[in-house]
């Protein structure tokens, strides 16, 4: 069966525009036990960018694009008829959050920097439906680098080839309820590792995202009035350390549940949080997870050690991936790909961006 580059085994099962649904990578477990991740991590890794919204005409037609219904509608399986979902209004809550309390999945309302820095990252497919994952604004000497998951960029395949890149990308920071309560920003350019020119063994993402190379970058442009993004959203710290089992680790972001299913908890609108103590994914160790129904959306959400419920502050040392489907563990575990040696590379890259 023929497939289009950067398609995997969850692809194949829906219909084409049924990729815009998913916003999150989720494979199956028999591609999970055909992943060749060893012959992965040994080719030699590298950068591979490419250019997003160059031009102020290009900047206006993205900013204009992302309409507040249009928003809430991205990841929808059939936009065209699916209702506008209503929005969460769940009360703020200031009084901060335990430090190391575990927690499932719940809506964050606890304010503070995390809900600043982290943002719903909008794009539309190359089949022409919108999807989305999620970002963060992490410390750089540019202060315009953002940091997600490489599948929420590209999927695999020639970098040369347009419809292995998503389009119209635009990071809203504190992305609430169809507003953009800071503003958006549109791309200036993005990279990931090289590792996703390929397809090894005809498996799409899986076995490159099994492997621990799902980390993407982006330098996004300034806002309509001048200022860079962590000028206006601060940014959080980022580490590129080896994982320690057990480490309490707080995870963010944006799930967005089939809308035509009756068991949605969750449609986008507000950013989720959940914590508890890390574990590597039995069938992929490269990954590592905590308890977290979060699911399509979350993608790219950053996982932090260290973080202060007070302040909202931590430091970023992984990105949302996947589910047990593809690493193993119980149901209900959210995993991430670890920031090592390669997103230290992509960091670099960004980080020597100037916007």
């Amino acid at each position: 069966m023929s497939k289009t580059p950067g398609t995997t085994a969850t692809d194949r099962i829906l219909p084409r525009r049924g990729r815009a649904a998913l916003g999150a990578l989720l494979l199956s477990a028999t591609a999970a036990a055909l992943l060749p991740t060893t012959a992965v991590a040994a080719e030699r890794e590298s950068v591979t960018a490419h250019a997003g919204a160059t031009t102020t005409e290009e900047r206006d037609r993205i900013d204009a694009y992302w309409t507040p219904d249009r928003m809430r509608l991205a990841g929808a399986l059939v936009p065209e008829i699916t209702p506008v979902p209503e929005d969460d209004r769940t009360p703020d809550d200031p009084r901060p959050l335990p430090a190391g309390t575990p927690d499932p999945g719940a809506v964050w309302t606890h304010g503070g920097a995390v809900d600043r820095s982290v943002g719903r990252l909008f794009f539309t497919f190359s089949d022409g439906y919108d999807g989305s994952c999620t970002a963060t604004v992490v410390t750089a000497t540019n202060r315009s680098t953002v940091v997600t998951a490489a599948h929420c960029l590209r999927g695999v395949g020639s970098p040369t080839a347009d419809d292995t890149w998503r389009h119209n990308l635009y990071f809203v920071p504190g992305y609430r309820n169809g507003t953009k309560p800071l503003g958006g920003f549109s791309v200036r350019s993005m990279a990931t590792s090289s590792h996703w020119d390929a397809d090894p063994g005809g498996t799409g993402s899986d076995a490159v995202a099994a492997a621990g190379h799902d980390t993407g970058m982006l330098v996004v442009n300034r806002s309509a009035d001048g200022r860079r993004v962590a000028e206006v959203t601060g940014s959080q710290r980022i580490a590129f350390t080896r994982p320690v089992e057990g480490e309490f680790v707080d995870t963010f972001g944006y799930p967005k549940d089939r809308l035509n299913d009756p068991a949605a908890k969750y449609a986008g609108s507000r950013m989720i949080h959940c914590a508890g103590p890390a574990r590597p994914g039995p069938a992929a160790p490269l990954l590592w997870g905590e308890t977290c129904d979060m699911s399509h959306g979350a993608s790219g959400g950053p996982h932090f050690t260290g973080f202060d419920p007070r302040t909202g502050t931590g430091t970023v040392v992984g990105v949302t991936t996947t589910t047990e489907e593809l690493a193993g563990g119980s149901a209900g575990t959210l995993y991430a790909t670890r920031l090592g040696d390669g997103a230290r590379r992509l960091h670099g890259w960004a980080r020597g961006r100037v916007v």
